[in-house]
């Protein structure tokens, strides 16, 4: 795998699921007058901008490094075990990155009210930027194998 194929690749695979997730998103936030970005509280029963990202961007980490081990060709694929370790690692990843910053928001800014417009384009941003990072983290360490002859 070229790190110029990779590149390219993990851009596009960013800005896919931007669009793709901010397009199903707007449907749950179409309906709210205003939403909030985040609330001052540990249980959070309200929909908020953060909250929803949250929850996607861990999804998305896991799903998309299960689906990038397919992408990897068969001859440089790292064991399944492995692979289930990177899905956790980067759910785990995704989960601490995106709940600190909810909390740093929380703590710096307070609570914001948005309109369900810019809610969507948040909760795409950060489905796009956890998608490239995830399928670039995944791919990172077999850039440079085909040039080795290892695939």
């Amino acid at each position: 795998i070229m790190k110029d194929k990779v590149i390219s690749g993990t851009l596009i695979n960013g800005v896919l699921n931007a669009v793709i997730n901010g397009v199903i998103q707007w449907f749950s936030f179409k309906e709210y007058a205003k939403i909030p970005v985040s609330v001052d509280s540990i249980t959070n029963n309200d929909v908020t901008v953060l909250g929803e990202s949250v929850h996607l961007g861990v999804m998305l980490a896991m799903v998309l490094t299960l689906i990038a081990f397919f992408t990897i060709p068969k001859s440089n694929r790292p064991t399944l075990g492995k692979q289930v370790w990177f899905v956790l690692k980067h759910g785990f990843f995704a989960y601490g990155v995106l709940t600190g910053l909810a909390v740093a928001w929380q703590y710096s800014m307070g609570t914001v009210e948005v309109t369900p417009f810019v809610g969507t384009l948040l909760v795409g941003l950060v489905a796009g930027v956890v998608a490239a990072v995830v399928n670039y983290l995944t791919l990172k360490p077999f850039v440079g194998a085909e040039a080795e002859g290892k695939v």
